[in-house]
């Protein structure tokens, strides 16, 4: 869940209450659209679809949609069908598509908003075509697993879901407008043998009599490493975001910029003498007389409490480490010898071309994938978009 939209502008410092913004995640918006300008010039001529699920990992689903399409994506992707009616709502026409469902679903309310739908297994594609049979047809793109192992039609399954796609697009309560997968990413060879797999099933769906559009399988990761996988579309999800889908984190190098600075001031700034147990449990004491800052953030807004001790944050200008254990509301920071000032700002990661930590720093220090720090902010850090 995100915080709420409050301002546009870097300068934005109230709520619509009119009080002061004590945690906001700055997203930058013409950095996403240059994500993906720097993306589809990359793959093209294969189109892009900006995956927003997730609040666009925690960005802003609308926000980030909006910019994505200004900066070249031909469509959106989305984890659930309520995701796609959000964007409808707020007025976004784009093609899009959502592919994960619950285990009854209806597709009502997707086919009268134009939204495709991914089905991963028969089921899925007879409640399509039931909400196809009344006068508009559904918009079906099949997701087959090809070796993830997560949902997707199975390959003991493939013959009797794309002929029975094939009947349900002969009587138009469907339209099968793509064929997809999604890859593992555990290492070339096994994103290649899976790239085969998919080559199969298409061989056998054209059999069948179904000729989609559009086949898309890479994401970031192999839409970058492996041209071979780009196909008629790739899902860009990290990568419009300004992060790396690579272990080492190096953003710059694909020509990323992170769109996300959560930042906030420190609410608190004390000298302390050496051997001050510092947060529950004592798990830090200083060996010299230092100055410690309070920062107003914790593991309810999504700091994980795994970067106790180990992670870092900029404040006015320098790095300092993050020390005893992470709060619920707050965590503190061994400023040293600088002598700090309630209300000097704190960037607990952003840019790291702009000297603040990264996503990538932070996940190391807490053993996690920089995907998760972005996405996992909670609903009192406010989103301001510039």
């Amino acid at each position: 869940m995100s915080g709420d939209v409050v301002a546009s502008g870097a300068d934005a410092g109230l709520t619509p209450a009119g009080v002061p913004i004590l945690r906001r995640a700055h997203v930058d918006l013409a950095a996403l659209e240059r994500n993906v300008a720097r993306v589809a010039e990359t793959v093209a001529p294969a189109e892009v679809m900006a995956v927003v699920k997730a609040d666009g990992y925690g960005h802003g689903a609308v926000e980030a949609a909006r910019a994505a399409l200004a900066g070249g994506a031909s469509r959106l992707g989305v984890a659930d069908v309520d995701e796609a009616l959000a964007l409808r709502a707020a007025g976004i026409t784009a093609p899009v598509l959502a592919w994960l469902h619950g285990a009854d679903p209806s597709f009502a309310a997707a086919v009268e908003a134009d939204i495709a739908i991914g089905v991963s297994t028969a089921a899925q594609l007879q409640r399509a075509a039931d909400a196809g049979a009344h006068g508009r047809p559904a918009i079906v793109h099949l997701k087959l697993d090809t070796g993830l192992g997560r949902n997707g039609v199975g390959r003991d399954e493939w013959e009797p879901v794309f002929a029975a796609a094939a009947r349900s697009a002969a009587d138009g309560r469907i339209v099968v407008e793509g064929l997809f997968s999604h890859l593992s990413g555990a290492d070339d060879t096994e994103d290649l043998a899976q790239l085969a797999a998919f080559r199969e099933a298409r061989a056998l769906a054209s059999t069948l009599g179904l000729e989609p559009r559009l086949e898309h399988l890479a994401s970031t990761a192999a839409a970058l490493r492996l041209p071979e996988t780009r196909l008629d579309l790739v899902r860009l999800g990290i990568g419009l975001y300004g992060l790396s889908p690579y272990d080492d984190g190096d953003a710059a190098a694909l020509g990323l910029t992170p769109a996300m600075r959560l930042e906030t001031r420190l609410i608190s700034v004390k000298r302390v003498p050496a051997g001050t147990g510092v947060s529950y449990g004592y798990t830090y004491r200083p060996e010299r007389d230092t100055w410690l800052g309070l920062v107003p953030l914790g593991y309810a807004d999504g700091i994980p409490r795994h970067v106790s001790n180990r992670g870092s944050v900029w404040v006015d200008g320098s790095v300092h480490p993050i020390v005893g254990r992470v709060a619920m509301d707050q965590f503190v920071v061994d400023l040293g010898e600088r002598r700090a000032e309630v209300g000097d700002r704190v960037v607990l990661f952003g840019d790291p071309a702009e000297g603040y930590p990264s996503a990538h720093d932070w996940a190391l220090a807490a053993s996690t994938i920089g995907y998760e720090i972005v996405t996992r902010l909670g609903g009192r850090v406010k989103r301001v978009h510039a």
